[in-house]
C-alpha cells in the first residue's frame, strides 16, 4: 500500500471513513436525535469541583492567591511587579520571594497595606506575609 492509498477516505480503517468508528465518529451528522444537548458551563465553575475530585484543592487555592498577589503588587508597587512572586501558602501564611533585597524591604515596609489588599482580592484568608530574598 502506497502513502497515497492511506489518505482519508480510501478505506483505511483509521482514516475516518466507514462504519462510524475512528476519527469521524461522533460528528454532528452522527448524533442521536433522542439525546438532549447539555447546557454549557463555564470552565471557572467546573474547576473547583474537578480540583476537589483529584485532591488538588490546595494547589488551586495557591494559584488563586498567587494570581491575586500579582494583581495587588502591580497595582500597589508597580516597580516590584516583576521582581517578586508568591512561592508558598501554608497555614494562612503567604511566602513571597523577592529578587533583590531592596524589593524585599519595600514589600516588608508596606506589608500591612499589601496584606489588606491581598485579603480583599483573594478569597482565602491570609494572615501574614513572609518575605524572603532569592539567593542566586
Amino acid at each position: 500500500m502506497t502513502p497515497a492509498d492511506r489518505r482519508p477516505g480510501n478505506g483505511d480503517p483509521g482514516s475516518g471513513s466507514g462504519s462510524g468508528s475512528g476519527r469521524g465518529a461522533g460528528r454532528s451528522g452522527d448524533r442521536d436525535p433522542e439525546r438532549k444537548p447539555r447546557d454549557m458551563e463555564r470552565l471557572a465553575d467546573l474547576l473547583p469541583n474537578t480540583a476537589r475530585q483529584y485532591g488538588l484543592e490546595e494547589q488551586l487555592e495557591q494559584a488563586r492567591v498567587a494570581s491575586a498577589w500579582l494583581a495587588v503588587i502591580a497595582e500597589r508597587i508597580p516597580q516590584a511587579a516583576g521582581a517578586c512572586r508568591l512561592i508558598g501558602l501554608d497555614q494562612d501564611v503567604a511566602t513571597i520571594e523577592a529578587d533583590e533585597a531592596i524589593v524585599a524591604q519595600e514589600v516588608r515596609l508596606r506589608s500591612l497595606e499589601l496584606l489588606a489588599a491581598l485579603r480583599a482580592t483573594a478569597r482565602t484568608p491570609v494572615r501574614q506575609l513572609r518575605v524572603t530574598t532569592r539567593h542566586v
